[in-house]
């Protein structure tokens, strides 16, 4: 049976312990230095707390200090499952206790400026591992609609797992059997890990449609705004499609389970919509977030504060056509400016 190892114990990343487990392997769950009562909770009871079930037996919890020993027999697959937060604790913690090369698959989702331009998460991995610590690791990325407390109750769940290498990626599915995982291979690692970031950053325009429709309250027959949010929707996948093939990926990628599965799921609830929502009810980014969300975690609005000042340097050079992502620029400049998050209809989907 394969040896398994899962860094980072929260919901996510524990609920990554139900397929990995599912036939038998030996899987052991990291806790970060942020996971501590997490981690400790399930190794005396076995239930996870954010979670609310029972992992499996073959789930060993461990805390981050016992990282090392963990990884010290070369397991045959690490999982990262930390936030986009703490991609740079992670990989401190790999190079300083890895000794050998292994497979990594990443479920955290997000993106890094780089020169310029944006990088995915696995290329920063890989690259930072091998400069610090030579070690040239083969990381590939899981994408698609997963809300971790569906995965954790086994409710079926369709995902793409993406990779430069066909034959890893096979084994990797391998490991990832379960009848209620359904696992789909892909090449277009650049593709799946773009739309993993920027389904977060656009589900914030999409949910922004419910605060409008709170201000504005519903019309006289009782209409709402429907329209408005498909169309916001639409363009959004648009922009992601744009996005990856402008950079270099597959754009079919943006209209399967990477792009628009994913960002549908996302649209259904979540922090993003929340603070979406916040915008169009008009308040300014920095205040929504100090009074109303000040303790959570908006991947989406993290994602425009760092690669903010690199999409609009792109769009102004001309790496990435500016007439053609209105959304993304309205987006940046409502979380990085404060300014209003306006959905200008007749700038949407441009040819």
């Amino acid at each position: 049976m394969p040896d398994i190892v899962i860094l980072g114990a929260g919901v996510m990343g524990s609920a990554m312990t139900l397929p990995a487990a599912h036939k038998g392997a030996r899987v052991t769950l990291v806790g970060t230095h942020l996971d501590v009562d997490i981690v400790r909770s399930v190794a005396e009871t076995g239930v996870h707390p954010g979670l609310g079930i029972r992992l499996p037996s073959n789930v060993t919890a461990l805390q981050w200090t016992d990282f090392g020993a963990a990884v010290a027999n070369s397991p045959d697959l690490l999982i990262i499952g930390v936030s986009a937060a703490g991609v740079r604790w992670a990989i401190d913690r790999i190079v300083e206790d890895l000794r050998t090369p292994l497979p990594i698959l990443i479920i955290t989702k997000g993106v890094a400026p780089g020169n310029g331009s944006i990088e995915i998460l696995p290329s920063v991995i890989a690259r930072e591992v091998e400069a610090r610590a030579g070690l040239s690791l083969p990381v590939s990325a899981v994408g698609g609609p997963c809300i971790a407390g569906e995965l954790a109750a086994m409710r079926d769940t369709s995902v793409v797992i993406a990779g430069s290498d066909p034959a890893l990626l096979a084994r990797i599915l391998g490991y990832l059997e379960a009848p209620f995982y359904h696992r789909r291979l892909s090449t277009d690692l650049l593709g799946v890990e773009i739309c993993a970031a920027f389904k977060n950053f656009y589900a914030i325009a999409v949910g922004s449609v419910l605060g409008m429709l709170e201000r504005e309250g519903k019309a006289g027959n009782g209409a709402v705004m429907n329209n408005l949010a498909a169309s916001a929707f639409c363009q959004a996948l648009t922009e992601m499609t744009i996005l990856v093939e402008t950079l270099g990926g597959d754009p079919k990628t943006a209209t399967g389970l990477a792009g628009a599965g994913d960002l549908y799921v996302t649209c259904l609830a979540g922090r993003n919509g929340r603070l979406g929502r916040l915008l169009g009810l008009g308040h300014a980014y920095s205040a929504a977030k100090r009074t109303y969300m000040a303790a959570d975690t908006i991947e989406g609005a993290q994602l425009a504060l760092e690669i903010g000042p690199t999409l609009n340097g792109m769009m102004t050079r001309g790496t990435l056509p500016a007439d053609r992502l209105p959304l993304a620029a309205a987006i940046v400049s409502a979380i990085c400016n404060d300014a209003p998050l306006r959905l200008e209809f007749d700038a949407f989907a441009r040819p």
